[in-house]
């Protein structure tokens, strides 16, 4: 009996479009970061990228439960003495590039090192509803619907 390993050329890599709206951060990462690294295949192989593509839409009206909004802060330095920053989701999600922090959210949950490096650009994340990866036909994934506790938010 011989363990399975893949090779990089015998890796199908599928498209999944995902809807963010209504979703809990933490849930919906877990579950992208789960198809992104390849562990939903049973030739899942630790040291290949056998992940899938994702495609998260709708990302500015994922939901942050408790006191997230206003608790949850991001840090980030300039690299200069005292040059530590930080922001409040709530603010991340209302500026310019809500869809960082889903992005952040998942990479987080992604090894880091090379490999996490390669399977972070199998992401691609946007704030409104279009896309343009159509020619794809990517399949739907609804992380809504696999528990209900997915959906559940503060209010």
């Amino acid at each position: 009996m011989k363990t399975y390993s893949a090779k990089p050329a015998e890796v199908e890599k599928k498209w999944y479009l995902v809807d963010a709206e209504g979703v809990v951060l933490g849930r919906l990462a877990s579950v992208i970061a789960k198809v992104l690294r390849g562990k939903h295949k049973p030739t899942f192989t630790p040291h290949i990228d056998c992940g899938d593509n994702v495609i998260v839409i709708n990302a500015d009206k994922v939901k942050l439960t408790g006191k997230k909004l206003s608790d949850k802060v991001y840090y980030r330095h300039t690299g200069y003495p005292g040059g530590l920053k930080e922001r409040v989701a709530g603010k991340v999600l209302e500026g310019a590039h809500p869809e960082r922090v889903v992005t952040k959210a998942v990479e987080r949950m992604i090894t880091r090192n090379k490999l996490g490096s390669q399977i972070m650009t199998n992401l691609r994340v946007y704030a409104g509803t279009e896309h343009p990866h159509a020619a794809q036909s990517p399949e739907v994934l609804d992380v809504a619907s696999m528990n209900p506790k997915n959906k559940r938010s503060s209010v």
